[in-house]
């Protein structure tokens, strides 16, 4: 068994904008202008469907070269609707998260549809992004 870890530290420098660095990158986050942020980069909602969409792609990547399959190129969008009541403390009846997220997938290969069916399966099966979302992961807060 091989374990990685993956960290990723944030601090918030003004507002809604957080600076987040990861390894020796860094990247932002935070609101659109309309919700009170300066949009210097995407909210923590749209990270977590780029990291679902780049999970895909990449593990989708690694099974195609691993079982030669003839990939060219793949495609994903994705998508899905929360109740903003929730997170604005407005409303408790729904939950805070995505009710549903859709995954459009586009596979450039010569492939029937049911060979890029099976083969998205394996892909979603191997995604750890994929796996955290379909499973319950447990989160300990530690206040320091």
């Amino acid at each position: 068994m091989t374990i990685k870890t993956v960290s990723v530290d944030a601090v918030q420098v003004d507002g809604f904008k957080i600076e987040t660095k990861s390894r020796q990158h860094v990247a932002y986050v935070d609101q659109p202008v309309s919700g009170g942020g300066t949009d210097a980069g995407p909210t923590p909602l749209e990270y977590l469907f780029v990291s679902l969409a780049g999970c895909i792609v990449t593990i989708g990547h690694i099974v195609a070269k691993q079982r030669r399959l003839p990939v060219r190129k793949i495609e994903v969008h994705v998508e899905g609707e929360l109740d903003t009541d929730v997170l604005m403390g407005k409303s408790s009846e729904a939950r805070s998260g995505f009710s549903a997220i859709r995954v459009h997938t586009r596979i450039d290969a010569d492939m029937t549809q049911q060979e890029k069916e099976e083969f998205l399966r394996e892909v979603d099966a191997r995604c750890p992004i994929s796996d955290n979302i379909h499973n319950l992961t447990p989160i300990e807060f530690v206040v320091e």
